[in-house]
């Protein structure tokens, strides 16, 4: 394994940790504008705040283990289908791209995460 290989995992680690982190920490101090991110793009109506607070906590969890790389073959791939489906929900925002370039962000994302799950299995 290439010396700096580790260093360029746990870089990678750390800018998608920042991303769900202020996901996660949206659910415990917004809750209600987590219910309605859920509501708006995953049809998941009318979810408690109980509910949301439970997924961010899980969520606390996952992201820790995985900015720690502990876990690696569950984390990174629990990671990869969030992002996936996060993505997915908000395709129909692709679809005017300078009204919502922001969006564009992911990619980078999750072609970072898709490369370290290569990484882990080549």
């Amino acid at each position: 394994m290439p010396k700096h290989l580790p260093i360029s995992l746990l870089f990678l680690r750390l800018g998608v940790f920042i991303v769900f982190f202020f996901w996660t920490v949206d659910k415990f101090v917004n809750p209600e504008h987590a219910a309605n991110v859920f509501a708006k793009f995953y049809a998941l109506e009318n979810l408690g705040i109980t509910i949301v607070y439970v997924i961010g906590s899980l969520q606390i969890i996952l992201i820790f283990s995985f900015v720690m790389g502990l876990f690696k073959k569950w984390t990174y791939g629990i990671i990869l289908l969030l992002h996936a489906a996060s993505t997915f929900a908000s395709f129909g925002l692709y679809l005017t791209p300078f009204e919502n370039l922001l969006f564009f962000c992911c990619m980078a994302n999750a072609g970072s995460l898709f490369g370290a799950i290569l990484n882990e299995r080549l």
